[in-house]
């Protein structure tokens, strides 16, 4: 395991920010680490980047011990806080080697290092520009490059889309899944899109207790209650509201048959059937069957936000 977490506990005075959670993150993940503001998100990695200690538990990062050997631990994680740490009268390659100097980059192989991220991080056309003139998206891409500066096995990324553009958020995200690729990658966010769009598994914390921990698929379909099923159907004048809801309501498997709006040319319907049973199918063979014209078919599944309401109000 690249993380992994153990009862931690941080308290602040008498509030108790973090309370006894415990997770494990493997090499090659990109895990979304969810919740609202104050749920103990920032704290939690904070402690495992060495940065606070822990009142309890404990953290391995590639099996190294964060409070026995914080120094070790630190080289291998690479770390981009909310509040991204830039100085804005240094030009980018200036930083960059300044980055790598702190990180212990050796000397030698420095100038390949700062080359390898201005590659990766897209920053070739902004290298020689001070950073105070940077858009936010450059500034984020110039403070993932300081996280990877050292190569680490790790990294923690706190926030990483804050304040960007629609644009900037699409082409960071597309940096974080390609580095994902080949490192593990824990991001910490309360944006429910950035999950779904970057994320392999999804751990959701809320007032320093984790509630949810597993892929969107797999909590889906836990947290799935009955089955919603959204039908337009075309208007017949040998079909009245009263049929039409008979007919749905025959069908096996579904509970109740409900029309939502009705035009000149259709009808919409709003289907409820049994939690885990497909009824699509049989929906379809009943509406051709009864020479009704079926114009439009969807299942409506629980949303990822449905399950972060359920789980933090």
């Amino acid at each position: 395991m690249s993380i992994k977490v153990e009862n931690l506990s941080k308290f602040y005075g008498t509030q108790q920010a973090v309370k006894n959670i415990s997770f494990e993150v493997k090499t090659g993940e990109i895990v979304g680490f969810l919740g609202p503001n104050g749920a103990g998100k920032s704290t939690t990695m904070k402690m495992i980047t060495t940065y606070l200690t822990p009142n309890d538990g404990s953290i391995l990062v590639n099996d190294v011990d964060a409070q026995d050997f914080p120094i070790e631990v630190r080289k291998k994680i690479g770390y981009l806080p909310e509040q991204n740490p830039l100085y804005q009268d240094m030009n980018v390659i200036d930083y960059l080697y300044y980055a790598a100097e702190l990180q212990s980059v050796p000397k030698e192989s420095i100038a390949d290092s700062v080359k390898k991220m201005i590659k990766v991080c897209g920053l070739d056309e902004v290298k020689h520009k001070d950073i105070g003139e940077l858009s936010k998206g450059y500034k984020q891409r110039v403070g993932l490059a300081q996280a990877m500066i050292h190569n680490p096995d790790v990294l923690l990324l706190d926030e990483p889309t804050s304040g960007l553009d629609p644009n900037q958020i699409i082409e960071i995200r597309k940096l974080i899944k390609d580095l994902g690729k080949q490192k593990t990658v824990m991001l910490s966010t309360h944006i429910l899109q950035e999950v779904q769009a970057t994320c392999d598994r999804v751990i959701i914390i809320n007032n320093g207790d984790i509630v949810a921990d597993g892929t969107t698929d797999s909590l889906q379909r836990s947290f799935q209650g009955q089955l919603s099923i959204h039908l337009v159907i075309k208007k017949d004048p040998k079909f009245g509201k009263e049929k039409l809801i008979s007919i749905m309501e025959s069908i096996k498997n579904v509970d109740k048959a409900k029309i939502v709006s009705d035009d000149d040319n259709s009808w919409t319907v709003d289907i409820t059937a049994t939690k885990g049973i497909d009824v699509r199918e049989e929906i379809f063979k009943k509406i051709v069957s009864s020479d009704m014209v079926l114009l439009e078919l969807h299942q409506e599944e629980t949303s990822l936000e449905d399950i972060f309401r359920k789980l933090t109000t």
